[in-house]
């Protein structure tokens, strides 16, 4: 049986539906700011559930998106204070690592809006360089292209924190990124980088297995954790939305979605969890089902 680290799930949409505001562009950030001491809950729930790693609220914290806010000054405050929120919910919990969230510039799903490779290194090391100090690793996450995995790699694999790279995959080919580059190219980067791992993240459960079979020959554990969404066509990326505009999955509850995670396992992948509108229950259900069939949760 295998060793398996088992992430939480979807911190941006729990959020959202446990505060009930109506979403902004700002996303888990304003409800982070709203509601103090609810990020902290979320982190203390899938940690009960299982998870062995909580994914800081740091994925939309960057400073394009504060600037549309009029917050941009409070950047590094932002990054504390959700440092501090998973800090916290930890130090209850008396066990388990801390992953800071970097997310995509621009907009998710977009490889399209990611700038040139000088402005995004930067912009990515100002991130890195406030979560070294106080996390165990780095979760690069939703990345879309591989000029993304390139520079968020750059930026910050020198930081001396194992690096995890995620990529989001095309939900109607999961061999391929969003950007239509290949998954087996993007894993080849994630090695010759000095990524620790590569998974796939935030892209529909029946995508994962192709992803995972074109990491597999990278030599690095994979894993993967996918979203509850319906599916993200290149025809509603056009429209360029926000999260809050797509539609949660009636079809992906507990025992469904860790149906699909076991899979994974079953293919290889030695990391899994959950990526938007997976929730404690779900995760609970993966951590009895690893358990059921002898898995270690390390």
């Amino acid at each position: 049986m295998s060793r398996i680290t088992l992430l939480d799930g979807g911190m941006g949409q729990e959020l959202v539906h446990r505060a009930g505001d109506r979403p902004t562009p700002l996303w888990s950030t304003q409800v982070m700011r709203d509601h103090p001491g609810l990020v902290a809950q979320v982190h203390a729930d899938f940690f009960a559930a299982g998870a062995t790693v909580a994914t800081a609220n740091t994925y939309a914290i960057l400073r394009d998106r504060l600037t549309q806010a009029g917050i941009e000054a409070q950047f590094a405050a932002l990054h504390d204070r959700a440092l501090h929120e998973a800090e916290t919910a930890r130090r209850a919990h008396g066990a388990g690592r801390i992953a800071g969230a970097i997310g995509p510039i621009g907009a998710s799903y977009r490889p399209d809006l990611h700038p040139a490779s000088d402005a995004a290194v930067a912009i990515y090391r100002e991130i890195a360089a406030l979560h070294i100090p106080r996390v165990d690793l780095i979760l690069c996450e939703t990345v879309a292209s591989l000029a993304h995995a390139r520079d968020i790699l750059a930026a910050t694999v020198p930081g001396g924190k194992p690096v995890w790279l995620a990529c989001t995959v095309d939900d109607e080919d999961g061999s391929r990124l969003r950007s239509g580059e290949p998954v087996t190219e993007v894993a080849r980067i994630a090695v010759g980088e000095g990524a620790a791992a590569v998974l796939a993240n935030c892209s529909a459960p029946e995508a994962m297995p192709a992803a995972l079979d074109a990491m597999a020959g990278a030599g690095l554990p994979t894993g993967a954790y996918a979203n509850g969404f319906t599916q993200i066509t290149k025809e509603f990326l056009k429209a360029n939305p926000t999260v809050d505009a797509l539609a949660p999955r009636r079809d992906m509850g507990p025992e469904i979605y860790a149906r699909h995670a076991l899979r994974w396992v079953a293919q290889g992948a030695t990391i899994i969890g959950g990526c938007c509108e997976v929730s404690p229950a779900h995760i609970a259900e993966i951590a009895r089902r690893l358990q059921t069939e002898g898995h270690s949760i390390v």
